[in-house]
C-alpha cells in the first residue's frame, strides 16, 4: 500500500521534474482515492461530484432526522418537568436551534463545505477547530449509542433478543451502508421513506379515534416527579439545556447540504427553500416529535410504568394495540428498527467525517474516511453497553452548554463579523491561508462553554445553573464578534487567497487545476499556491504535509503562483 501520509523521505520538497514520465510525490491508499466512497470528506466538494437535484439532498438529509432520541427526549423533559414547562422549553430551544442553523446551512451548501471547514474559516482557525471536530464526533457517537439503545430495546420486545446482543446487531448493521458513501445513504433513505412516514403518523391517528380526551388531559399533566402543571422558570431553563443538546444536529444536516448543487436563477427558489428545509428546518420536526413522544410516552404511562414509557417501543405498541391487537409489537418494531438504521447511518457517516479531520491535522496522515467508521463505532457500543440510556437528562444537559457554545460562536461570524467586515465574506478553510488558532470564535466558545459548564455544576447558584445553556449561547455571541474587533480581525488569514480576492468573482470555479503533489486534477476552491511545491496543491495535500514548515505563510506578501494553466469543465459557479 502506498504511502498515504507524507511523500518519500528525501522528496518532500523537491519539485517534480519538468518533463517526463514520474510518480506522483504522494499517491493515496485506494479507500481514500476512491471518491465514491470517500465523498470529498476532507476537502470541498466539487461542483462534477454534486450531481443530486435540490429535492433529492432535502430528502436525503431529512431522512436522517427519523430518529426516535426526540420521542425520549420529549418525553423525559415532560415527566420530569410538567407538560407547561417541558412545551415552553421545547419551543424555546427549537427556536434557537432554527436561528442559527439558517446561516449555517447557507455557507455549507454554497461553499460545498462540511462542518468542519465552515468552522475552520468562521472565527476558529486551522487547529482551533480541532477541538470543535472532537466536539462534533461526540456528538455522533453519543446519538448513535442513544439511537442503538432504542433500537436494542425494540428487538428484545419483539423477539427477546438480549439488549446486549442488540446492541451489538444495531452496530454492525449500518456498515455496509456507510462504508459505500453518500449514494448508498441516498436510496437508503428514500427507500424507507414511506415505512417511516406510515409509522409515525398512525400511532396518533389511531389515538385520535380511540382516546380523543387524552389531547385534554396531557396538557395538564404536572409530570412524574412533583413538578406540577404550571410554567416554572427553573424547569423551564433546565428542560431548554436538555433539548439543545440537540444544536450540533446541523453539522449532520450540513454535511448532506454540502452536495447541493449550484445555486442558479433557473433553481433559486427549489434551492433556498431545500436549504431550508433540510438545514434548520429539521428542528420543526423534530420538537414535533419531541411532543409527539411526550404525548405518547403520557399515554402509555399507566399501563407499562414510567421506565417502559420513556422508551419509544413500548409507547407505540400501546397506542397501535385498539387497532392491530397482537400485530402491533411486530408493526412497532419495524417502525423503530426502520427509524433507528435511517438516523444511525447518518450519525456513522458524519463520525467518520469529524474523526478524519481530526486525525488528517493532528498525525498528517489520512488512510480514508472509512477506517474511522469503526472507531466511532466501537465508541459508541461501548456507551451502549454502559447504559448511557439512564442518564440521559445529564448527560444530554453537560453536551449542550458545548454545543451551543461552538454553534453560536460560529454562527454570529456568518451573521455579524462577516457583514461588517470584521471577517473575510468568504469562508477560507484551506490550511495554507490560515492561522493555527483564530480567537475569535475558538477563544468566544472556550470562554463561553467554561463558563457556563461551571453554572451547569451550580457554581453561581441555582437559576445560573437551570440557564447554563443560555450563557453560553449569550457569551459566544457577543465574544466572537467582540474579539474580533479587539484584534482587527487579524486572525481570519495567515495571508491573501490570490483566488479568493480581488477579481475573484470573475474566475470560474469549477476550473479543474493538477495538484503538484498528488498529481490529481481538483476544481478551483479546492487548490492552494504552495510556494515549496512551486505551483498548486489540493487542499488534502496541503493539510498533510508534515515537512513543509508553513513556508507559505511566511512568503512576502506578492509572492502568488495562480492563476495556473486550466482545463474548463462543466458546471456553474455558485451564486
Amino acid at each position: 500500500m502506498t504511502d498515504i501520509a507524507t511523500p518519500p523521505t528525501g522528496e518532500a520538497s523537491q519539485p517534480a521534474p519538468p518533463d517526463g514520465p514520474h510518480a506522483p510525490r504522494r499517491s493515496y491508499a485506494r479507500l481514500a482515492a476512491d471518491e465514491s466512497r470517500e465523498d470529498y470528506s476532507l476537502r470541498y466538494a466539487p461542483h462534477s461530484f454534486r450531481r443530486w437535484s435540490p429535492s433529492m439532498v432535502a430528502g436525503t438529509a431529512l431522512g436522517g432526522i427519523a430518529y426516535l432520541a426526540d420521542f425520549a427526549i420529549g418525553a423525559s423533559i415532560v415527566f420530569t418537568y410538567g407538560f407547561t414547562s417541558g412545551l415552553a422549553s421545547i419551543l424555546a430551544a427549537a427556536v434557537i436551534i432554527f436561528l442559527t442553523g439558517i446561516p449555517i446551512a447557507r455557507a455549507c451548501a454554497t461553499y460545498g463545505l462540511d462542518m468542519d471547514l465552515v468552522t475552520r474559516g468562521a472565527g476558529f482557525g486551522y487547529f482551533g477547530s480541532t477541538l470543535t471536530s472532537l466536539i462534533y464526533a461526540s456528538f455522533t457517537f453519543i446519538f448513535f449509542a442513544l439511537e442503538g439503545s432504542i433500537m436494542a430495546q425494540a428487538m428484545h420486545q419483539a423477539v427477546g433478543l438480549p439488549v446486549e446482543a442488540g446492541y451489538l446487531i444495531t452496530t454492525l448493521i449500518v456498515i455496509p451502508i456507510v462504508f459505500r458513501g453518500m449514494g448508498a445513504l441516498a436510496k437508503v433513505q428514500a427507500w424507507t421513506q414511506p415505512v417511516w412516514i406510515i409509522g409515525l403518523v398512525l400511532p396518533f391517528v389511531v389515538l385520535a379515534f380511540e382516546a380523543p380526551d387524552a389531547w385534554g388531559a396531557f396538557s395538564s399533566f404536572g409530570g412524574t416527579e412533583g413538578a406540577g402543571p404550571g410554567f416554572s422558570w427553573i424547569a423551564f431553563g433546565l428542560g431548554t439545556g436538555v433539548a439543545l443538546s440537540l444544536i450540533a444536529q446541523i453539522g449532520e444536516q450540513a454535511d448532506y447540504l454540502r452536495f447541493m448543487p449550484a445555486r442558479t436563477e433557473a433553481n433559486r427558489r427549489r434551492w433556498n427553500l431545500a436549504v431550508l428545509a433540510a438545514g434548520p428546518g429539521w428542528v420543526v420536526i423534530g420538537a414535533a416529535k419531541q411532543l409527539g413522544g411526550a404525548f405518547l410516552a403520557f399515554v402509555a404511562l399507566e399501563a407499562v410504568g414510567r421506565t417502559h414509557a420513556l422508551e419509544p417501543i413500548a409507547p407505540q405498541i400501546e397506542a397501535l394495540k385498539p387497532w392491530l391487537g397482537s400485530f402491533a409489537l411486530p408493526a412497532a418494531a419495524v417502525f423503530v428498527i426502520v427509524s433507528q438504521i435511517k438516523i444511525n447511518v447518518t450519525n456513522a457517516y458524519s463520525g467518520s467525517l469529524s474523526w478524519s479531520n481530526f486525525f488528517s491535522r493532528i498525525t498528517h496522515r489520512h488512510p480514508g474516511r472509512v477506517w474511522y467508521i469503526f472507531l466511532n463505532l466501537a465508541i459508541a457500543l461501548t456507551l451502549m453497553e454502559m447504559n448511557m440510556f439512564a442518564a440521559l437528562n445529564k448527560l444530554l444537559g453537560f453536551y449542550s452548554n458545548v454545543g451551543i457554545a461552538w454553534i453560536a460562536a460560529v454562527a454570529a461570524d456568518l451573521v455579524i463579523n462577516k457583514r461588517v467586515g470584521l471577517s473575510p465574506r468568504y469562508i477560507e478553510f484551506k490550511r495554507a491561508y490560515l492561522h493555527a488558532v483564530n480567537p475569535a470564535g475558538f477563544g468566544a466558545m472556550v470562554i463561553a462553554s467554561t463558563v457556563s459548564i461551571l453554572a451547569f455544576f451550580g457554581l453561581f447558584g441555582r437559576y445560573a445553573e437551570a440557564f447554563s445553556t443560555f450563557i453560553a449561547a449569550g457569551l459566544s455571541l457577543v465574544l466572537c464578534p467582540l474579539i474580533a474587533w479587539l484584534t482587527k480581525g487579524k486572525y481570519y488569514l495567515a495571508r491573501p487567497n490570490p483566488v479568493n480576492g480581488p477579481g475573484a468573482e470573475v474566475a470560474d470555479i469549477t476550473a479543474t487545476h493538477t495538484c503538484a503533489e498528488c498529481e490529481t486534477g481538483y476544481e478551483l476552491p479546492d487548490i492552494a499556491d504552495c510556494p515549496v511545491r512551486s505551483g498548486p496543491v489540493c487542499s488534502l495535500c496541503c493539510s498533510l504535509d508534515a515537512e513543509c514548515g508553513d513556508v507559505c505563510r511566511k512568503e512576502p506578501a506578492g509572492r502568488v503562483v495562480l492563476p495556473m494553466p486550466t482545463v474548463r469543465t462543466p458546471g456553474t459557479p455558485a451564486g
